[in-house]
């Protein structure tokens, strides 16, 4: 990691284009970003449910992200915040940073001393900014992307205005890591559910094509979690439907397909689990002695005969 000395605090070299951004409709709020440095969303993005999100990037004060978000929880716009923040910190010329908030209000501060190209465009809820871009497009072709993608949920959005970075030249440096953070636009009852999709690209030749997998991974999992909650309710219908929806974004994904046909086979749907079962096992014997361990921990409550059937396929 490049370092450099400012006077009051080392500050990882950070530079990378970012959005902060909020669905008018939901409240969510989020945070994209992608850079050529390592694990770039475990020091650029912050966000609290019901708060607001945070980006700051470029020579890297990391403070600024919880600071900004005590700051608006005190009561303070984001431009108040930071001006706060800038106004106390000697290095304010080489930081970038865009403070939003639950309501959408945007304020983003681009250094004197950023690395060229570097710029920023505040709008109607969100704010892109970047800094050692190959050119001085991609700040405004990120602008226009996000507003052209209102149909679009705020975390597809999102990715898909990183993406549009780019196209117009992105990093100059290249590509390493990417990261999405979502909050939700009210308080989260349990602290544990505050962040609402919070993943991370570390290190990757292609890291926003990789992070838009990883989010229709997310989509397709949350599909199997419904389906698990429908079976709960004895609502066999709706898990179906919720199993076969996470199935057709990833029909090749071996873990849906083992706990689907562990749900079809406890509720006497044999035809289809017994399908599904000799598919994962052909492709991997380790899901047959999986299921065989499944009877003991009450997962598989079916009949000795038929977990003999199921582990013959």
């Amino acid at each position: 990691m490049v370092k450099f000395n400012l006077g009051i605090k080392i500050a990882p070299f950070t530079h990378t284009y970012s959005i902060v951004a909020r669905d008018d409709k939901t409240g969510e709020m989020g945070v994209g970003v992608q850079s050529h440095y390592f694990s770039v969303g475990s020091i650029v993005s912050w966000g609290e449910s019901g708060v607001g999100v945070v980006a700051t990037q470029s020579l890297v004060n990391a403070s600024f992200g919880l600071r900004g978000l005590e700051l608006l929880k005190k009561g303070k716009s984001p431009r108040e915040a930071l001006d706060i923040l800038i106004a106390a910190d000697e290095g304010r010329d080489v930081r970038q940073v865009a403070i939003l908030d639950a309501q959408g209000r945007v304020a983003t501060h681009t250094g004197s001393k950023c690395i060229i190209h570097a710029g920023h465009i505040e709008g109607n809820n969100y704010s892109v900014q970047a800094n050692m871009m190959l050119t001085d497009k991609v700040w405004s072709t990120m602008s226009k992307t996000f507003e052209s993608l209102k149909h679009l949920p705020l975390p597809e959005r999102i990715v898909e205005t990183l993406a549009s970075a780019e196209t117009t030249g992105g990093d100059i440096r290249g590509k390493q890591s990417a990261a999405l953070l979502l909050v939700g636009g009210k308080e989260a009852e349990n602290k544990w559910e505050d962040k609402l999709i919070d993943l991370r690209v570390e290190d990757h030749e292609n890291p926003v094509e990789e992070l838009s997998r990883v989010l229709k991974l997310y989509r397709a999992y949350k599909h199997m979690d419904e389906g698990d909650l429908a079976m709960e309710h004895s609502d066999m219908e709706t898990a179906l439907n919720e199993y076969d929806s996470a199935l057709n974004m990833f029909p090749k994904n071996l873990e849906m397909k083992f706990w689907t046909a562990v749900t079809l086979i406890n509720n006497q749907e044999t035809t289809r689990a017994l399908e599904l079962f000799k598919e994962v096992f052909d492709s991997d014997n380790n899901w047959r002695l999986l299921a065989e361990r499944l009877p003991k921990s009450d997962l598989l409550n079916i009949s000795k005969e038929d977990l003999k059937l199921i582990l013959s396929l």
